[in-house]
């Protein structure tokens, strides 16, 4: 426990004033931890680092992690889907390459991870490029629903919600967290004018949405260490695990975020 909340302050010491700052020092980090999540994959797959699909997952998850903006003014019409092309081509034309020592499959996880983690992360600093009230929506969302989901399973939970994925969670944990978060974003974002562009009740929808997703993601990722046979997805956080196990929820968030046309 002491572990944990050692790294919790660290991580918020450093993660916090980088949200207010935005901008090129937020955008370095956001490429840091979409690499370091993509490294989680291939560590769970038991791939090395220092690879040929290695290389291209971590060029392809930065492609998509980086804003529209650095495409601008490019020659040839080159752009981050174009790139994703190319990547997704070499991943596969590595199969052939390496007499199926990696195959289909395996490019297909790669692949597929590329566009869930760099998505993710590209979204998330679209959401702080739009403002700090933005990003703070939608982690404060994930944040209270997790901690509503804990306290009234820890409470009242029963019925498990998926025994074989994530067998701790309950669907009075999954119900409840929603619902604290329901009713504590809305009123705080009216009260405070943080996002002064939505009425309460809209406010209210975007929040039953995204928590029910920032749920769905948590499961998502539940269900790849399962698959993998992992407890975590790594050790870079000492307490927490891996950057896939802090961001699971976010990385479906944020995406839902611009779904709902709070980032436009």
């Amino acid at each position: 426990m002491k572990t944990r909340v050692i790294t919790a302050v660290v991580a918020l010491i450093i993660f916090v004033p980088l949200l207010v700052i935005g901008g090129m020092p937020l955008l370095i980090l956001t490429l840091a931890m979409a690499v370091v999540a993509m490294s989680e994959i291939l560590r769970m797959k038991h791939r090395f680092f220092v690879s040929a699909e290695a290389l291209l997952s971590f060029v392809g998850v930065i492609v998509i992690t980086l804003p529209k903006s650095t495409w601008q003014d490019m020659p040839f019409n080159i752009n981050g889907s174009v790139i994703f092309y190319i990547i997704v081509f070499l991943l596969l034309l590595h199969t052939v390459l390496s007499r199926n020592h990696f195959n289909f499959d395996d490019a297909g996880t790669l692949a597929l991870t590329i566009v869930y983690v760099g998505t993710g992360f590209h979204y998330f600093f679209q959401a702080d490029s739009k403002g700090i009230a933005t990003v703070m929506f939608g982690m404060l969302i994930v944040w209270i629903t997790d901690s509503g989901a804990y306290m009234v399973g820890r409470a009242i939970g029963k019925n498990k919600l998926a025994p074989k994925i994530s067998p701790n969670k309950t669907w009075e944990g999954s119900i409840g967290g929603s619902m604290v978060a329901i009713i504590v974003i809305p009123a705080l974002f009216t009260i405070f004018h943080w996002l002064p562009d939505y009425n309460f009740i809209e406010l209210l929808a975007f929040t039953a949405i995204l928590s029910i997703a920032g749920q769905l993601g948590d499961l998502i990722e539940s269900g790849f260490k399962r698959h993998y046979g992992v407890k975590d997805s790594g050790n870079i956080l000492p307490g927490h695990g891996g950057i896939l196990d802090r961001f699971d929820s976010m990385l479906i968030v944020m995406p839902m975020m611009a779904v709902l046309g709070i980032l436009n």
